[in-house]
C-alpha cells in the first residue's frame, strides 16, 4: 500500500553526549518509547508470533520516518540473546534523484544502519508503460522486485514499517472506496508463498513516530516520487483529516476501529468472502 509522501519539518539536534545519533536514538527507545514504542513492538511480535526460531527476517528500508525505526527497533531486538533469528537491512532504489540518495546514506551513516541498496528501473518503466497514471504499476512492480531480491538472498520473512494508523486508514479506505471490509494484516504470505510478510509496528502510532523522529532530529526521506510530490491531495489525506475531525468528539475512534478488524461477528453480516470465494 502506498502511502502520502510526508515531509516533516526537522532540525537537526546536539548529541546531548552520545557519541552518534544512532545512540541517542537508541538511548530513547529504551527510555523515553520504552512504553509507547519498544513495548508495542514487542507485543505485536508476540500477540501475532511475527518471529520464530532460526528465521531470516529481511527489513525493507524506504528512508521514511517508519522505515528508519523499524531498523532501531531491529537492532534493540537482535541484542536479545534469546532470540535466534538472522536481520538483513535492505531497500531498494527505484529511481530516486542523487540528492534524495546522498541523505539516505547519510541517515543510514548516522544511525549506524548497515543497509544493503540495489538499483532497480522500476519508475522508468512504470512512467514509459503508463505515463498518465503509472502509479499502481508502480506500486506492483515495487513489491515484486523487492520481494524476489529479498528471495534470492536466502531469507523468509520481510519486515514492513507500516503502523497503527496505516491500519485504520487501509481499513477505512477499503470500506469506503473499494465497498469491501477488510484491513492491512501484521502477518500475511507473499503471492508466491515463498515469503512472509510481517508488521511489528502496527500498535504504534504515527504521532509517537514523529515524536520519536523530531526528538532525535533525524531528517527521514520524503518518498523521492516525481508524481507524489506534485500531488496536494489523497484519499489517504481526507482520512487523515477526517479521523482529526472525529477525534475531537471521540479520542478513542481510531482504536475502536482497529478492535472492529478484530471483532467481527460473521452472524451479523450480510455476506463475507474468503480470498475468492464468496459465501452466503
Amino acid at each position: 500500500m502506498n502511502k502520502k509522501c510526508e515531509m516533516l519539518d526537522i532540525e537537526y539536534t546536539g548529541l546531548n553526549g552520545f557519541n552518534s545519533r544512532g545512540e541517542m536514538a537508541t538511548d530513547s527507545l529504551r527510555k523515553t518509547y520504552r512504553k509507547k514504542i519498544w513495548r508495542k513492538f514487542v507485543k505485536a511480535i508476540k500477540d501475532f508470533d511475527l518471529i520464530e526460531d532460526g528465521d531470516k527476517i529481511a527489513v525493507g528500508v524506504s528512508g521514511g520516518k517508519d522505515s528508519l525505526l523499524l531498523c532501531k527497533l531491529f537492532q534493540e531486538l537482535a541484542k536479545d540473546r534469546t532470540k535466534n533469528f538472522e536481520l538483513k537491512f535492505i531497500s531498494m532504489n527505484p529511481g530516486f534523484e542523487s540528492m534524495d540518495v546522498d541523505q539516505f546514506k547519510k541517515n543510514l551513516e548516522e544511525l549506524e544502519i548497515p543497509c544493503e541498496l540495489f538499483d532497480s528501473n522500476v519508475w522508468k518503466v512504470a512512467f514509459e508503460q503508463d505515463p498518465e497514471n503509472p502509479c499502481f504499476l508502480c506500486a506492483k512492480m515495487r513489491r515484486g522486485v523487492l520481494y524476489k531480491k529479498v528471495e534470492e538472498l536466502g531469507y523468509n520473512k520481510l519486515a514492513l514499517g507500516h503502523h497503527f494508523d496505516d491500519v485504520i486508514e487501509t481499513t477505512m479506505i477499503n470500506m469506503f472506496y473499494a465497498g469491501t471490509v477488510k484491513t492491512m494484516l501484521p502477518k500475511i504470505n507473499s503471492t508466491s508463498g515463498k515469503l512472509s510478510l510481517i508488521r511489528p509496528m502496527v500498535y504504534i502510532k504515527e504521532s509517537e513516530i514523529i515524536n520519536f523522529t523530531k526528538r532525535n532530529g533525524i531528517k527521514p526521506m520524503s518518498c523521492g516520487c516525481p508524481v507524489e510530490s506534485e500531488k496536494t491531495d489523497s484519499k489517504r489525506l481526507e482520512l487523515k483529516k477526517l479521523l482529526e475531525t472525529l477525534e475531537i468528539t471521540n479520542p478513542n475512534i481510531k482504536q475502536s476501529i482497529f478492535n472492529s478488524m478484530r471483532n467481527i461477528n460473521l452472524d451479523y453480516v450480510l455476506g463475507y468472502t474468503r480470498g475468492n470465494k464468496k459465501d452466503k
